[in-house]
């Protein structure tokens, strides 16, 4: 059984779509995914700066467009795949409600991009970011993010988890750690699933309103709380509610596993989750695509598994 994992945002990186625009079928895909974004995807994944698509208004439709175009690539590499799961991490659930069918590839990317421009503008009220606190206890770690009035917004497994709040408190953070941990600022502009994030949930459930929702056609999981989400409403419903309040990636990385699946493809940008999988999905195989050449190897794990009919 194959899981379909879609990273969130941080994972992306300059350039990382040039690869892909060799191919005619992705070019053309990406020039309509740029016309619901409204953006140009193809320039910002090619010739844009860190610095430029750290911006969340840009990054977060730039990185659901990369893992879409990663999986329409590998489903014409391996003819008739049916994932038994799919789910993304943060804005990656975005790619997963494409990937499941509960939202078009246009409508996912449209939806997220004002989802990028909604947190964008809540970003700006007040500086804040996030940081990846690895090691430690688990309990200690949670006790000393909420002792330093900041939010556990993203609850990995694997011994990680993401603060958030405002610089001033990541600062004071990062400077007397929990005991064996590491504090880690990552590549975001704002302290994203906290209540930081609540004035842009009605823009973005305004948007939710205008897109159409179909229920999922293979198993699709929520950051909510890990369960498999079987209404393309609920699905929407939850991705918006999501804006300001935490990820439970660990969760879902439990479901998985008790699932029974033993090999996860992660799509473009990938890298991150693979990674994370080495501690959170023991003995399931994982190969990241993050470029052409490494559809291949995914191609190869999918076979060997009931990933494909």
């Amino acid at each position: 059984m194959i899981a379909v994992l879609a990273p969130g945002q941080g994972a992306q990186t300059p350039g990382m779509l040039a690869p892909w625009l060799d191919d005619p079928a992705t070019a053309t895909l990406l020039a309509e995914l740029s016309a619901a974004a409204e953006l140009d995807l193809a320039d910002l994944g090619t010739t844009a700066d860190a610095e430029t698509i750290k911006d969340t208004a840009l990054a977060q439709p730039l990185i659901v467009a990369a893992s879409i175009l990663t999986y329409r690539a590998l489903q014409a590499r391996v003819p008739g795949l049916t994932p038994a799961l799919t789910a993304g991490h943060s804005v990656g659930e975005f790619a997963a409600l494409a990937v499941s069918g509960v939202l078009s590839d246009a409508d996912a990317v449209r939806l997220v991009a004002a989802r990028g421009r909604a947190m964008a503008t809540a970003s700006a009220t007040t500086p804040t970011g996030m940081s990846a606190v690895v090691g430690g206890q688990e309990d200690e770690v949670s006790e000393a993010i909420t002792a330093a009035g900041l939010t556990p917004a993203n609850v990995n497994g694997g011994g990680q988890i993401v603060a958030a709040g405002t610089l001033e408190q990541l600062a004071a953070f990062a400077a007397a750690p929990p005991a064996r941990a590491r504090v880690i600022p990552l590549a975001v502009a704002g302290a994203f699933h906290t209540e930081h994030m609540a004035p842009a949930v009605p823009a973005v459930r305004t948007a939710a309103d205008a897109v159409t929702a179909n229920d999922p056609q293979i198993g699709l999981l929520s950051n909510r709380d890990g369960e498999r989400v079987t209404s393309g409403t609920d699905a929407v419903d939850r991705v918006v509610a999501q804006v300001a309040n935490p990820v439970r990636w660990d969760l879902c990385c439990e479901t998985i596993l008790a699932s029974g699946v033993t090999g996860a493809v992660e799509l473009a940008p990938a890298g991150v989750l693979s990674k994370l999988a080495k501690r959170t999905l023991r003995g399931v195989t994982a190969v990241a695509v993050s470029s052409p050449e490494d559809l291949d190897a995914a191609a190869e794990l999918i076979t060997s598994t009931e990933g494909a009919s």
